[in-house]
């Protein structure tokens, strides 16, 4: 199979140093409503990449459920791959992108758990089944079969089948403390606006990049 000739043209307007919020979280805030606005499937996902203790990355896909000038927020199983890396080395990178938009942006910083009361917030505010899926599933260990999955699923259906689900102590949220976001904007000819926010004490040093 030959996919080297696989490419478009970029074709929205750029970035120019103008264009740019002070605020990267501002920044970002404008450009995640620009995806939410368009219609784009699941603006929220993003790309994580954690590193485990032998210096092995992983990736892989998470929503974003919150997001302030304090970081951003993601919930797992902690229990799963990526709680265990994160357990062992705390940073992390997330990758937003927005293939329709010719936009990505991405995040570099610390990450730590944040608090059960903020865990037990959003998960009280998920469907039930996803608050009994939670409780059904080991994340990341081997399972000889999907039909041993929804048994567990059933068994914590019925376990929990009256009053209000309790959040599992094995599951709760992320918050990635950003010391590096930067914004990519596609452009013609490969020549890709981007413009990386470095973090300096409490202000932000903001500087171009070439593609």
């Amino acid at each position: 199979m030959d996919i080297a000739d696989i490419r478009r043209e970029f074709q929205y307007a750029g970035l120019s140093r103008d264009d740019l919020n002070e605020n990267p979280i501002e920044q970002f805030e404008k450009w995640f409503v620009d995806a939410r606005d368009a219609n784009l499937d699941n603006p929220n996902a993003l790309s994580l990449a954690t590193v485990n203790e032998d210096g092995s990355p992983s990736l892989r896909t998470v929503l974003l459920k919150a997001f302030d000038e304090k970081g951003f927020v993601f919930f797992t199983n902690y229990g799963s791959r990526k709680a265990h890396d994160l357990d062992r080395n705390p940073k992390s990178a997330m990758l937003f992108h927005w293939l329709e938009l010719d936009r990505q942006v991405k995040i570099q910083g610390d990450v730590s758990r944040i608090s059960t009361a903020e865990s037990l917030a959003y998960f009280t505010s998920r469907p039930r089944g996803s608050q009994i899926g939670a409780w059904s599933s080991q994340q990341s260990s081997p399972i000889g079969s999907r039909t041993l999955l929804v048994q567990a699923f059933e068994s914590m259906k019925k376990k929990f089948a009256e009053g209000e689900i309790p959040l599992p102590d094995f599951w709760g949220g992320y918050r990635l403390e950003p010391s590096v976001i930067e914004f990519w904007q596609g452009r013609e000819n490969r020549l890709h606006d981007r413009f990386e926010f470095r973090r300096q004490g409490d202000a932000w040093d903001i500087q171009r990049l070439q593609p």
